[in-house]
């Protein structure tokens, strides 16, 4: 964003958003973090605000086909970008969850739900961008999301089973 730019544009879960940027209540101010517009201005209260301070993971999304955490990201930033969080895996004609998402419930890889999106965000990004990642891949992409309910071991299994079936 420029010094002159009064809107940003967003696809946010495949649909296209244009943003006022200013001060008043319904506009995007400067400071507004991207995990603030999703959750407060469009609702999309998938996303997590833990921390605040990018150390839990909680808030991640995909950014352009990367795993971001969001409470990091000015929203004024994101001019032009595709993101998607997790609202946005289900198939939006049928509502049926995306594989991953399917995996980690059969898996039991939750306990509160609170973490969990930021986790299937994370490791969603992964999937995407590595075709046969290895159990240490998995450990690394997951290495930035913090829980404090349930073992790990459930939810590098639900991946696995995720990255079984999709072969």
């Amino acid at each position: 964003m420029n010094n002159k730019q009064k809107t940003i544009n967003l696809k946010i879960n495949g649909e296209f958003y244009e943003f006022e940027i200013g001060e008043k209540d319904w506009q995007i101010r400067p400071h507004h973090t991207l995990s603030h517009t999703l959750r407060e201005i469009l609702n999309l209260t998938g996303t997590k605000i833990s921390c605040d301070d990018g150390a839990c993971g909680a808030c991640t999304v995909i950014m352009d086909g990367k795993a971001v955490l969001s409470c990091l990201i000015l929203t004024v930033e994101c001019d032009g970008k595709e993101i998607t969080t997790i609202e946005g895996l289900k198939d939006p004609k049928t509502g049926e969850l995306d594989l991953l998402q399917k995996k980690f419930i059969e898996h039991n890889a939750f306990q509160c739900g609170f973490c969990t999106p930021g986790m299937i965000m994370s490791s969603k990004a992964l999937l995407e961008k590595t075709q046969h990642p290895t159990e240490e891949e998995i450990k690394e992409a997951l290495s930035g999301n913090f829980c404090r309910c349930i073992s790990y071991y459930q939810v590098i299994k639900a991946v696995k089973a995720a990255l079984n079936e999709r072969r």
